[in-house]
């Protein structure tokens, strides 16, 4: 489904993705683990459009489309969740969740996902007219996965979705990450929280100021005692 090959990323002078290529297949979720600052955020919005590559490929279901515009990808069926949510606080719940759809025309589909984001979500569907910014972290990040659902996406990107929740909450996301792909969709998720991701995960690339360091089953990436050692707290 996803295909990157020798990508390359620049902010100015700075480096923050060095040649890097992995594979998504279909069905999959695949997760980035990795410390601050080690490009796992770049990526993502690379994949999605919102920054440009400097060289490399990026292939979705056989069409490139590095470089393109974010709403033509995004019209190509993928879905990014950001990091921090990015909702509209003085919208709705239900009108963040809607304008995930702005680009869909098929009425009676996007009546039918609605009513589906708001049944997975039922405390969305309780306070759907409150006000976006007023929710819990934890609420506003089932917001912004449901406006990405909202846009029926083939692949959804996921950016540390567990950052600042509590572990209760934590738990209740992978449910959600996992609810997501039940539904049919590919994920990949970008995780500090390397224990939930890998859990969560098929399989695992680990980045390093860049780089991809360490890949493969997720079951594997977790037994590597370097990724033990400096990710999952194991000495």
């Amino acid at each position: 489904m996803l295909r990157i090959e020798n990508l390359t990323v620049r902010y100015g002078q700075i480096t923050a993705v060095r040649e890097i290529s992995l594979n998504v297949e279909d069905g999959e979720i695949v997760t980035l683990i990795g410390t601050n600052g080690a490009g796992k955020t770049t990526l993502l919005r690379t994949i999605s459009g919102l920054q440009k590559p400097a060289a490399g490929s990026i292939m979705f279901n056989d069409q490139a489309i590095a470089g393109l515009a974010p709403e033509r990808i995004n019209g190509l069926g993928v879905a990014h969740v950001p990091e921090g949510r990015r909702l509209f606080p003085h919208m709705s719940i239900y009108d963040n969740l809607e304008l995930g759809a702005f680009q869909r025309s098929d009425t009676d589909g996007i009546r039918r996902d609605m009513e589906m984001v708001l049944e997975h979500f039922p405390v969305l569907r309780e306070r759907r007219d409150q006000m976006a910014g007023s929710l819990s972290g934890g609420q506003q990040q089932m917001v912004a996965m449901g406006r990405a659902i909202m846009s029926a996406p083939k692949l959804v990107l996921m950016d540390e979705p567990s950052l600042g929740l509590s572990p209760i909450m934590c738990q209740e996301i992978a449910k959600i990450v996992r609810e997501i792909h039940a539904m049919g969709r590919t994920v990949v998720l970008v995780e500090q929280n390397a224990r939930l991701a890998l859990s969560l995960a098929q399989r695992a690339y680990v980045m390093e100021t860049g780089r991809i360091v360490v890949e493969g089953p997720a079951k594997d990436v977790s037994t590597n005692p370097d990724v033990q050692k400096s990710y999952l707290g194991i000495a």
